[in-house]
């Protein structure tokens, strides 16, 4: 497996980019949309201005577009844009960079009015959704819905100028499908769990937590499986998606299980320290940051080898690393009988790995938007961003 990283192309920072964020996913309602707000407050400070164009939720309603539901999950909307309005907006801003993170017709259309306007294009590759259409829908609708994702994708990395992945896989992905100057990203982190004064340490393994979409690519299955093998510990799950009404109805009988459903951005951090340990059993994971989350702020962290943050050596020194079926059982079980001495080392240890990742991941963002910035044209692909000379091939 190969992926790519951008060398160091200038050492000052781009401060009269203006960047400009068009997102079918509204802002921290799932992993792209929590992405995207994060990276707005973590480059604020070192850009001219960064804006993002998305759908919103706007007291549990989503605003923004013409909303229709999307097949086969009703926590998450299909939005129809208003393109004269896009436009309107890009017009008004004057952006000298548009970023296209989704493969839906907001970042489709915004595509389409950035090259309109000679603007420079980064998409960003975070999910592999060719990948999930079988757990979602039947063979008709996933057939469809694969075609749909390979088309779209393919159009925005033929509107790009810069294309950014989230892991070594999703290089790799991206590359195989044609996808220009391919790049790596890393993942930010909300300011509040880079700031908020840390909790103790855990001294012992009792309550248990897992964050984020309860969907069949997330295995919450796994975690009910685990509640029942270890009465003596506490598992809270938060979280909201198409399967949560079977995880309450199978947790019933469990006293040991907490079902807490959406939870607020606001909310993660104190969740986060509220528990001896986070579980990301997924089946399916482009990075997983809910992981880097809860290694940022000193917690034991077991993670699946699905998950695309253990493709980053650095990282997978602050994870426990696991398969996707029993392993999960023994993986807390083992964790639970950790001294206070090595549970403390691995906190401490995975706390630095995750400060490290976001220091060189703003680094990595500024350089992509400096190179971006500079074009007034669209550019041959030598002159538009990282030829080939300029990539470091990793393992």
């Amino acid at each position: 497996m190969t992926s790519v990283l951008l060398e160091n192309i200038h050492s000052e920072s781009p401060n009269n980019a203006r960047v400009l964020i068009i997102s079918d996913a509204a802002p921290h309602r799932n992993g792209v949309g929590a992405y995207y707000a994060d990276l707005m407050n973590d480059l604020k400070p070192h850009i001219s201005d960064i804006k993002m164009l998305s759908p919103e939720i706007i007291d549990n309603k989503w605003c923004g577009g013409w909303m229709l539901p999307l097949p086969g999950d009703n926590t998450q909307k299909v939005c129809l844009p208003n393109a004269f309005e896009l436009q309107k907006n890009i017009r008004d801003y004057q952006p000298t960079v548009i970023i296209i993170p989704t493969p839906g017709l907001f970042g489709l259309t915004g595509a389409v009015l950035a090259k309109k306007n000679n603007i420079p294009v980064i998409i960003g590759f975070h999910t592999w959704f060719e990948k999930l259409a079988g757990l979602y829908w039947n063979r008709l609708q996933g057939g469809l819905t694969r075609t749909y994702f390979e088309w779209v994708h393919k159009a925005l990395f033929r509107l790009s100028d810069q294309t950014l992945a989230n892991s070594f896989e999703m290089v790799e992905i991206a590359v195989n499908s044609s996808a220009p100057n391919v790049g790596l990203m890393g993942t930010p982190l909300a300011q509040d769990l880079l700031t908020q004064p840390l909790k103790s340490i855990p001294k012992s393994i009792s309550k248990v937590l897992f964050i984020g979409r309860i969907a069949a690519e997330k295995n919450v299955q796994s975690i009910i499986d685990a509640a029942k093998a270890l009465p003596a510990i506490t598992f809270t799950i938060a979280g909201d998606g198409p399967e949560r009404e079977d995880v309450a109805e199978a947790t019933l009988n469990l006293p040991n299980v907490k079902i807490l459903g959406w939870v607020g951005r606001n909310d993660i951090c104190e969740l986060i320290d509220e528990h001896d340990l986070l579980v990301l059993p997924s089946k399916v994971e482009s990075f997983g940051t809910v992981a880097l989350e809860a290694m940022v702020r000193q917690r034991v962290v077991l993670v699946t080898e699905a998950c695309g943050i253990v493709e980053w050596p650095a990282l997978r020194k602050g994870l426990t690393v696991i398969g996707t079926g029993l392993e999960l059982i023994k993986a807390i079980k083992d964790s639970a009988g950790l001294s206070e001495f090595e549970l403390y080392r691995r906190c401490i240890v995975a706390r630095k790995c995750a400060l490290d990742h976001v220091e060189w991941n703003r680094h990595q963002w500024l350089q992509y938007l400096m190179l971006a910035e500079s074009k007034t044209d669209r550019l041959s692909s030598s002159e538009a961003s990282v030829s080939s000379s300029k990539l470091k091939v990793l393992p």
